[in-house]
């Protein structure tokens, strides 16, 4: 996993992810880490850190299967939240950040097992290049995943658009016949939302949270505690809470 003359958006995920982890990541830390392309480059790290000695009694808890297989691959420790129910830090990717550090997520379709480990962490960090910032979600991302449990699909996707406009149907695979499938074996709906009108996703989060079938959504709304976006010159711009910092990598 040794990155060397990356393109410019692959080496500001990387600088995020770097920042990120230099600051926050320390040793005996437990770590919830997420999943994504941004989070290839975290686990990269700590696999340098790590074998260097300046993680020592680092523990890993990974919010999906490919996340898991990156930290066995490098050689790190890994847990379960069964064995280290409370973490320190969980460090994740972002689809979309608006001004308000409210998240999508769920690109990758892990957005559940994201959401349990980011609840089980005293601290969430979000590590995402430029791209992924914006003043309002769908300013940049199109769409809401949900986890769905099979079952429920159809009904789900009926019932989404008749509440709230848009669009709702399954995510199907690339390179399998039939819908994507997440860690849960449960199904992904994405809904494309409206744009043309002003969203109160909390309300939107209660509703779909509260219907049967839904496991849960890719809204992450009010537990960011510090976003990490990097840019092609190597700046990187940390958001704490409304404090804005910019810094070079």
């Amino acid at each position: 996993m040794v990155s060397t003359e990356l393109p410019p958006i692959e080496k500001a995920k990387r600088d995020a992810a770097y920042a990120c982890a230099k600051k926050h990541v320390y040793p005996g830390c437990k770590l919830g880490v997420g999943s994504g392309s941004t989070v290839k480059y975290l686990v990269e790290y700590l696999e340098h850190a790590y074998k260097a000695g300046s993680l020592n009694d680092l523990v890993c808890v990974p919010t999906s299967f490919m996340t898991k297989k990156w930290l066995v691959d490098s050689g790190l420790p890994v847990s379960d939240l069964d064995i280290t129910p409370v973490l320190d830090v969980c460090i994740d990717g972002a689809d979309e950040v608006d001004a308000d550090l409210t998240c999508i997520k769920g690109g990758g379709g892990c957005l559940a097992r994201e959401k349990i480990v980011q609840h089980a962490s005293k601290k969430f960090l979000v590590i995402a290049d430029h791209t992924k910032e914006a003043v309002s979600l769908g300013d940049r991302y199109q769409y809401l995943p949900i986890e769905v449990l099979p079952f429920a699909s159809t009904p789900v996707c009926l019932e989404i658009p008749r509440l709230f406009g848009g669009t709702a149907g399954l995510r199907m695979a690339a390179k399998k016949a039939g819908p994507v499938i997440t860690d849960n074996g449960s199904y992904i709906v994405d809904w494309v939302f409206p744009k043309q009108k002003k969203m109160d996703w909390k309300a939107i989060q209660t509703k779909l949270a509260d219907t049967p079938g839904i496991v849960d959504t890719g809204l992450f709304i009010d537990v960011v505690d510090e976003v990490f976006f990097a840019y092609a010159d190597g700046s990187v711009k940390t958001v704490v809470k409304g404090e804005v910092e910019t810094k070079k990598a």
